[in-house]
């Protein structure tokens, strides 16, 4: 009996919040909550091109090498007893250095730019509109409609480097340069016998072009960044109802045991939430936590300290999967004691205990 007053009491809160849409063939003794069904979502990597290939010019000297070569100063004459030879000075020019060329670098040049990536694609919400000033019905649902409201596209920009102009050479020639040598030329020969005059050589240096400047080229290959990309695979936002246990409407003790001043899930703590509070959250039901601590400590860091332990179980719910949409989480600090043991008053340990207490319940999703 008691559990049919408890349906029919939920079941007329609910008819007065939403009696637009009540379950459809509702059985006796049962209690129902409203779902919505969740968006799909995949994620998709795409691959850009971040910055382009280019080539790289390394520039190498021309090689020389020094050489000796013998050569003839003076020529094979005749000298006269009488009158001698008649001689003169003659300049004779040679190669020292051969002409060669230069190579210098033109860098490649490059330009800034940008390529923008939809990260999350458009979609829509339902909401409901606040009540008209003029309505005149005592009913809080009249006079309201609901609109799909779009949300509009995410998107991220991606800084890019393009090539204007690749590595290229200028060429400059590097110009060679002549000697000399003098060399003493008959220019009268005897009148008289004359005598035989070996000629003379000498030996000179002279720098050769062994192997011109020449260039080597590196490709530098391009650079590459995957962005990940949000894709929805299926719409959501469909509203049904789903038939709950009729204990959990009301707030239903998680036995998690918080270390004093702790708000860190222990292995235990995690393994309880687990086996009570996971299997009902993964029949698509919406839940509210609220946490609770004993009197000990001041009202600002207990309300901290509750908060931060109804975070520290809606974190980890998310950590096992479950959409952060169906999550409430509440701390009260002190403000909800459930037997006596308020500030002043001594009590046992296991009285305390009992205030230091996070619970659940299943809600409506709006």
């Amino acid at each position: 009996m008691k559990k049919f007053l408890l349906s029919a009491a939920f079941l007329m809160v609910a008819a007065a919040s939403f009696g637009q849409d009540l379950p459809e063939n509702p059985e006796p003794g049962k209690c129902y909550v409203r779902c919505k069904t969740p968006e799909l979502w995949k994620n998709e990597d795409v691959t850009i091109e971040i910055a382009p290939a280019y080539k790289k010019i390394v520039t190498r000297p021309a090689q020389y090498k020094t050489i000796t070569e013998r050569v003839l100063v003076k020529e094979a004459g005749e000298r006269l007893e009488i009158v001698p030879a008649v001689w003169e000075n003659k300049a004779v020019s040679y190669v020292a250095k051969e002409d060669a060329n230069k190579l210098r670098v033109v860098n490649a040049t490059f330009g800034t730019d940008s390529k923008t990536i939809e990260t999350k694609a458009a979609s829509a919400n339902w909401e409901m509109s606040e009540k008209a000033p003029d309505c005149e019905s005592s009913d809080p649902n009249d006079c309201r409609y609901w609109c799909y409201k779009p949300v509009a596209a995410q998107f991220v920009t991606v800084p890019l480097k393009t090539l204007n102009s690749d590595a290229s050479t200028v060429s400059s020639p590097v110009p060679g340069y002549e000697k000399t040598y003098t060399k003493r030329v008959m220019v009268k020969g005897p009148t008289t016998r004359s005598i035989t005059i070996p000629a003379v050589y000498s030996t000179i240096k002279k720098t050769v072009l062994v192997k011109d400047a020449w260039k080597e080229e590196v490709t530098i290959p391009a650079k590459y960044k995957t962005v990940t990309k949000e894709v929805l695979v299926n719409k959501g936002g469909l509203t049904t109802w789903k038939e709950v246990e009729c204990e959990l409407v009301n707030n239903t003790i998680l036995p998690v045991n918080w270390n004093l001043g702790s708000a860190t899930l222990t292995a235990g703590a995690k393994r309880i939430i687990d086996a009570r509070l996971l299997p009902v959250l993964k029949t698509g039901v919406a839940v509210a936590i609220e946490s609770h601590t004993d009197s000990r400590g001041s009202k600002v860091n207990n309300q901290d300290l509750s908060e931060r332990r109804a975070q520290a179980v809606t974190n980890y719910l998310i950590s096992k999967g479950i959409n952060p949409s169906l999550l409430t989480g509440n701390g009260f600090g002190e403000r909800k004691l459930t037997n006596r043991c308020s500030d002043g008053v001594s009590c046992t340990e296991a009285q305390h205990r009992a205030n230091r207490r996070t619970t659940f319940r299943v809600i409506n999703q709006k």
